[in-house]
Protein backbone atom coordinates (compact mmCIF):
# COMPACT_ATOMS: atom_id res chain seq x y z
CA UNK A 1 0.00 0.00 0.00
CA UNK A 2 1.22 3.80 -0.79
CA UNK A 3 -0.06 6.22 1.55
CA UNK A 4 -0.16 9.64 0.13
CA UNK A 5 -0.20 12.42 2.62
CA UNK A 6 -2.33 15.64 1.03
CA UNK A 7 -2.05 19.07 2.05
CA UNK A 8 -5.13 18.92 4.37
CA UNK A 9 -2.67 17.57 7.38
CA UNK A 10 -3.52 14.20 8.71
CA UNK A 11 -5.54 13.00 5.00
CA UNK A 12 -4.50 10.24 3.07
CA UNK A 13 -4.98 8.86 -0.07
CA UNK A 14 -4.31 5.27 0.13
CA UNK A 15 -3.50 3.38 -3.35
CA UNK A 16 -3.93 -0.16 -3.09
CA UNK A 17 -1.44 -2.96 -4.07
CA UNK A 18 -3.09 -4.82 -7.13
CA UNK A 19 -2.20 -8.68 -8.31
CA UNK A 20 -3.62 -9.71 -10.73
CA UNK A 21 -3.15 -12.91 -13.25
CA UNK A 22 -5.67 -14.60 -15.83
CA UNK A 23 -8.18 -15.31 -13.19
CA UNK A 24 -8.31 -11.74 -12.49
CA UNK A 25 -6.71 -9.76 -9.04
CA UNK A 26 -6.10 -9.58 -5.23
CA UNK A 27 -6.25 -6.26 -3.82
CA UNK A 28 -4.98 -5.98 -0.36
CA UNK A 29 -7.08 -3.48 0.79
CA UNK A 30 -6.70 -3.56 5.12
CA UNK A 31 -3.60 -3.99 6.24
CA UNK A 32 -3.73 -2.78 10.33
CA UNK A 33 -0.17 -2.66 10.47
CA UNK A 34 0.36 -0.46 7.35
CA UNK A 35 -1.62 1.99 8.75
CA UNK A 36 -0.12 1.82 11.85
CA UNK A 37 3.09 2.40 10.58
CA UNK A 38 1.86 5.65 9.01
CA UNK A 39 0.58 7.00 12.47
CA UNK A 40 -2.86 6.35 11.58
CA UNK A 41 -5.78 4.63 13.55
CA UNK A 42 -6.97 1.39 12.80
CA UNK A 43 -9.73 1.34 15.67
CA UNK A 44 -12.86 0.46 13.74
CA UNK A 45 -16.22 0.29 15.59
CA UNK A 46 -18.36 -0.32 12.50
CA UNK A 47 -18.46 -0.92 8.73
CA UNK A 48 -20.98 0.36 6.67
CA UNK A 49 -22.01 0.31 2.98
CA UNK A 50 -23.91 2.95 1.08
CA UNK A 51 -25.62 2.54 -2.42
CA UNK A 52 -26.85 5.00 -4.38
CA UNK A 53 -29.10 4.33 -7.70
CA UNK A 54 -28.69 7.82 -9.67
CA UNK A 55 -25.72 9.14 -11.13
CA UNK A 56 -25.11 12.49 -9.43
CA UNK A 57 -26.50 11.94 -5.93
CA UNK A 58 -24.62 13.87 -2.90
CA UNK A 59 -24.34 12.18 0.52
CA UNK A 60 -23.03 14.69 3.11
CA UNK A 61 -21.06 16.68 4.16
CA UNK A 62 -21.60 14.28 7.58
CA UNK A 63 -19.58 14.40 10.73
CA UNK A 64 -19.74 13.56 14.45
CA UNK A 65 -19.16 16.18 16.79
CA UNK A 66 -17.17 15.68 19.82
CA UNK A 67 -15.97 13.72 21.90
CA UNK A 68 -17.19 10.79 19.28
CA UNK A 69 -15.38 12.68 16.30
CA UNK A 70 -14.26 10.08 14.64
CA UNK A 71 -12.09 8.62 11.14
CA UNK A 72 -12.83 7.34 8.32
CA UNK A 73 -11.51 5.09 5.82
CA UNK A 74 -13.60 5.20 2.07
CA UNK A 75 -13.73 2.83 -0.51
CA UNK A 76 -15.79 2.28 -3.87
CA UNK A 77 -16.75 -1.69 -4.51
CA UNK A 78 -19.08 -0.47 -7.34
CA UNK A 79 -19.04 2.79 -9.57
CA UNK A 80 -17.55 5.71 -8.91
CA UNK A 81 -17.58 8.44 -6.62
CA UNK A 82 -15.80 12.18 -6.30
CA UNK A 83 -14.93 11.94 -2.45
CA UNK A 84 -14.83 15.19 -0.14
CA UNK A 85 -13.41 15.83 3.07
CA UNK A 86 -13.55 19.26 4.75
CA UNK A 87 -11.09 20.32 7.91
CA UNK A 88 -13.57 21.30 10.81
CA UNK A 89 -10.64 21.26 13.16
CA UNK A 90 -10.45 24.90 14.30
CA UNK A 91 -6.69 25.48 15.18
CA UNK A 92 -5.46 23.62 11.66
CA UNK A 93 -3.96 25.49 9.14
CA UNK A 94 -6.23 24.48 6.64
CA UNK A 95 -9.49 24.94 8.53
CA UNK A 96 -12.56 25.04 6.06
CA UNK A 97 -10.40 23.74 3.75
CA UNK A 98 -11.78 20.57 1.76
CA UNK A 99 -10.10 17.96 -0.84
CA UNK A 100 -11.62 15.75 -3.64
CA UNK A 101 -10.88 12.70 -5.37
CA UNK A 102 -12.27 10.58 -7.54
CA UNK A 103 -12.31 7.02 -5.70
CA UNK A 104 -13.48 3.94 -8.03
CA UNK A 105 -13.76 0.70 -8.14
CA UNK A 106 -11.64 0.41 -11.04
CA UNK A 107 -9.10 2.72 -9.12
CA UNK A 108 -9.56 0.82 -5.54
CA UNK A 109 -8.38 3.87 -4.39
CA UNK A 110 -9.07 4.61 -0.36
CA UNK A 111 -9.82 7.92 1.17
CA UNK A 112 -8.55 8.25 5.38
CA UNK A 113 -10.13 10.94 7.14
CA UNK A 114 -9.18 11.84 10.73
CA UNK A 115 -10.99 12.98 13.68
CA UNK A 116 -12.77 16.33 12.79
CA UNK A 117 -13.04 15.98 9.25
CA UNK A 118 -16.75 16.38 7.71
CA UNK A 119 -17.34 14.11 4.60
CA UNK A 120 -19.62 13.32 1.77
CA UNK A 121 -19.53 11.90 -2.23
CA UNK A 122 -20.89 12.40 -5.37
CA UNK A 123 -21.91 9.49 -7.45
CA UNK A 124 -19.74 10.03 -11.18
CA UNK A 125 -22.10 6.68 -11.94
CA UNK A 126 -25.54 4.83 -11.99
CA UNK A 127 -25.52 2.01 -9.02
CA UNK A 128 -22.90 3.27 -7.08
CA UNK A 129 -21.36 1.64 -4.06
CA UNK A 130 -19.22 2.35 -1.28
CA UNK A 131 -17.91 0.73 1.85
CA UNK A 132 -17.06 3.09 5.13
CA UNK A 133 -14.60 1.93 7.92
CA UNK A 134 -15.61 4.25 11.04
CA UNK A 135 -13.92 4.73 14.30
CA UNK A 136 -17.18 5.58 16.09
CA UNK A 137 -20.36 3.83 16.47
CA UNK A 138 -23.33 6.25 15.35
CA UNK A 139 -24.93 8.67 17.88
CA UNK A 140 -28.07 10.43 16.56
CA UNK A 141 -27.08 12.96 19.63
CA UNK A 142 -23.61 13.85 18.15
CA UNK A 143 -24.74 13.55 14.59
CA UNK A 144 -23.72 17.12 12.31
CA UNK A 145 -23.64 17.82 8.89
CA UNK A 146 -22.70 21.06 6.29
CA UNK A 147 -24.08 21.79 3.35
CA UNK A 148 -23.03 20.15 0.31
CA UNK A 149 -22.91 23.80 -1.37
CA UNK A 150 -21.94 26.27 1.55
CA UNK A 151 -19.89 28.88 0.56
CA UNK A 152 -17.90 28.89 3.56
CA UNK A 153 -15.86 25.51 1.56
CA UNK A 154 -16.91 26.23 -2.11
CA UNK A 155 -16.79 22.90 -2.62
CA UNK A 156 -16.41 22.01 -6.78
CA UNK A 157 -18.53 19.17 -7.29
CA UNK A 158 -17.93 17.70 -11.12
CA UNK A 159 -21.54 17.32 -11.79
CA UNK A 160 -22.46 20.36 -10.23
CA UNK A 161 -26.26 19.86 -8.15
CA UNK A 162 -27.15 16.90 -7.50
CA UNK A 163 -29.61 14.52 -9.04
CA UNK A 164 -30.88 13.42 -5.96
CA UNK A 165 -30.28 15.02 -2.28
CA UNK A 166 -31.97 14.27 1.35
CA UNK A 167 -33.69 17.28 1.95
CA UNK A 168 -31.69 16.69 5.86
CA UNK A 169 -28.72 17.23 3.36
CA UNK A 170 -29.85 20.22 1.28
CA UNK A 171 -31.10 21.73 4.25
CA UNK A 172 -28.03 22.45 6.99
CA UNK A 173 -27.51 26.02 7.45
CA UNK A 174 -24.77 27.97 6.73
CA UNK A 175 -21.26 26.92 8.57
CA UNK A 176 -20.35 29.85 10.83
CA UNK A 177 -16.29 29.71 11.47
Amino acid sequence: MQFIEQRLAGLYVVESDVFADARGSMTRAWIPKEFQDHGLSVDIAQGLMAFNHLRGTIRGMHYQAAPLWEHKTTRVTRGAVFDVAVDLRPDSPTYCEWFGIELSADNRRMLYMPPGFAHGYQTLADDTELFYLVSSGYSPAHARGVRYNDPAFGIAWPLGAPTMIHERDAGYQDFVR
